[in-house]
């Protein structure tokens, strides 16, 4: 066991670096990393202390009176970070499925969930309303990876990622809310002073959040605080009106912070992504460290606690409260049975549940709620279920409803042009299911006529992200002529599908050969760009001159035969190879650093020159000419 007095820096270290080697494994295995974060913590703190006789971590021995309020910090700053991708604007234009499940489903599932909790688990009504707040959200730090799993279509997808971002930081705030409650009746008041006392709680700290969130922005608008400040000033000051929040009326921090975050999502700050893309990784650290030290600090009295009842009410609440709050919410909402169906059974329970958990669980104990001792083991225990359960259910139970998008992996082009419109089609030949999505509804004629998926509109717009579902995407590539233009959709584009699987052309419109984006100074940075695609970073102009030229694209199959050394040497040194499909339906786009899968069963598509007889040339010359005519006259 570490000893907590000599080695606190050691014990900093492990907590930090096993959280973050959780997330780090979580993501290579594809796997909901909240699970593997709780694990780690079960394995150092009560699995070691049943099978080596102790635990090898022990916060409140290493931390003493200082982990609540660390605790509490951080819980602080994750819920300002949930309540920050909360935008008000985004949500009015959803569909009416999305604001069914803020507006009804929710209240239903946590007046269900109370039930199953007191009825069944048989715990008092005060903390069944409050669990029950906490086990009727779900997280979207877990669904999203599991909307990438199934291949689900656009309306489910769009219904499961905004209930997630839209609840999470509702349903910790309702959660709160109970728990001001309880501690105002522990005072001695009556229910009426109580009422009173926790109104007026609640009013001071979402007055505080509100003016802080007030005035951040208007200082950040009146150009008061300078850009590398701007992200390290949010953090500091949800520190600060956490602290004074509480410093003011006890426990009221965290209705604070929510509300801090919710303004700030909704003043039009132009800085706010970058602000969001700081707090993440903030709070990613945070959330690592958080889930060690709860897990950890679980003993194996407090798990053994949980009885039968205890897992009878979480499996009533995962398999009979969700399905029935959804299903009487989105009635009349659009969604099919099984669309409602498969959106009742797919609900795991997130980061921000068993965060909230585990500091209001410790806070309740320090107060004298003996009973409080079964909040944080029952919360980790449906968070385990739901996310295993749902991990596992999540493709078959959408295959089995009719609901999944079978094939390989999804590929979004950004641009229509003959160009892309030609790997399109060379995509579509090999079974590779693509988007293509652009400003101008002329040049996706061509597209729709093909019978190519298509999005009309600016991609990177708010209303994309909802209508356009990144999610469902593998990786991006953009190819239209503006290579800056390029650069910003892939950047926008790069924080959700990751900067390995966003491509644009090069933009050099120099020779061929000499074609080298990244080295030329002259050049977009490559810093703020995405990956370049094709190994001789071909630009717009290199490509568009070829394909009027008569050179196509043309699929390829690796076999045990023929193999990639045959294939370069039948291609030819000047033909470009584009994309790669691996045997398991994945995809990969060829940059210039990209190495070519030399698999067999891997299908290669390449952009080379024509050859055949002289009749075949000039038929593909014509065909060309054709789709150039059409696309300068379509309208």
């Amino acid at each position: 066991m570490i000893d907590a007095a000599s080695d606190l820096p050691l014990t900093i270290a492990i907590i930090t670096g096993s959280g973050v080697a959780a997330q780090w494994l979580a993501w290579r295995l594809r796997v909901p990393s909240i699970v593997l974060m709780m694990g780690a913590g079960l394995l150092l703190g009560p699995i070691a202390a049943v099978t080596l006789g102790h635990p090898l971590l022990t916060p409140d021995e290493s931390f003493g009176d200082y982990l609540r309020p660390m605790i509490a910090l951080a819980v602080a700053i994750i819920l300002f970070e949930g309540g920050i991708t909360l935008n008000f604007r985004e949500l009015r234009g959803t569909t009416t499925a999305v604001r069914r499940m803020v507006i009804l489903a929710f209240p239903l599932g946590w007046a269900l969930a109370t039930l199953a909790l007191h009825f069944i688990g048989g715990l008092a009504w005060d903390l069944s309303a409050m669990i029950g707040a906490l086990l009727t959200i779900t997280g979207p730090t877990v669904v999203l990876p599991l909307l990438r799993q199934a291949k689900l279509p656009p309306r489910i997808a769009s219904v499961l990622k905004w209930e997630g971002i839209v609840n999470d930081p509702i349903g910790a705030l309702a959660a709160v809310f109970v728990f001001e409650a309880i501690h105002q009746t522990q005072l001695g008041h009556s229910v009426g002073s109580a009422a009173l006392a926790l109104g007026f709680g609640i009013a001071i700290g979402a007055l505080l959040g509100f003016v802080s969130g007030i005035v951040l922005s208007h200082a950040f608008r009146r150009g008061w605080v300078p850009e590398p400040m701007k992200a390290p000033l949010v953090l500091a000051a949800v520190l600060v009106c956490y602290a004074l929040a509480d410093a003011l009326a006890a426990e009221t921090g965290l209705v604070a912070v929510t509300v801090f975050g919710l303004v700030v999502a909704n003043s039009r700050l132009a800085s706010i992504e970058e602000m969001r893309r700081f707090k993440e990784g903030i709070a990613s650290i945070l959330v690592a460290s958080v889930f060690v030290v709860l897990a950890a600090s679980l003993t194996p009295a407090a798990l053994a606690s949980l009885g039968w009842q205890h897992f009878a009410a979480v499996a009533a609440i995962i398999l009979v409260v969700r399905p029935v709050a959804v299903f009487l919410a989105t009635l009349g909402s659009g969604l099919s049975l099984a669309e409602a169906t498969f959106i009742g059974l797919i609900g795991p329970r997130g980061v921000v549940a068993a965060a909230t958990a585990g500091h209001l669980s410790v806070s309740l104990l320090q107060s004298g709620r003996e009973d409080a001792a079964v909040l944080a083991p029952l919360v980790f225990l449906a968070v385990f279920a739901s996310v295993f359960g749902c991990g596992f259910a999540v493709a078959p139970l959408a295959r089995s409803l009719g609901l999944s998008e079978s094939g390989p992996e999804r590929l979004l082009i950004v641009g229509a042009n003959p160009w892309s419109l030609g790997l399109a089609d060379a995509l579509k030949k090999a079974e590779v299911p693509v988007t293509i999505a652009d400003t101008s509804w002329r040049r996706l004629r061509s597209a729709r006529l093909a019978g190519h998926e298509v999005y009309y509109g600016e991609v990177l717009s708010e209303t994309a992200d909802w209508r356009l579902e990144p999610s469902r995407f593998a990786s991006l590539v953009a190819v239209t002529p503006n290579d800056a233009y390029n650069a910003l959709v892939c950047i926008e584009y790069a924080p959700e599908l990751g900067r390995s699987h966003v491509f644009q052309l090069s933009g050099f419109d120099g020779p061929v050969e000499s074609a080298r984006v990244d080295d030329d100074p002259s050049a977009i940075a490559f810093t703020a760009r995405g990956r370049t695609l094709i190994r001789r970073g071909r630009g717009y102009d290199g490509l568009a001159r070829d394909w009027w030229s008569g050179w196509r694209f043309k699929a390829t199959r690796l076999t045990e035969e023929y193999t990639l050394e045959q294939c370069l040497e039948d291609a030819g040194e000047d033909a470009d190879f584009v994309l790669a499909r691996r045997p398991n339906g994945s995809i990969s786009l060829l940059g210039n650093s990209s190495k070519i899968p030399d698999a067999p069963g891997t299908l290669l598509i390449r952009f080379a020159r024509q050859t055949g007889t002289a009749a075949e040339v000039a038929a593909a010359e014509a065909e060309a000419a054709d789709m150039g005519e059409a696309d300068e006259t379509a309208g």
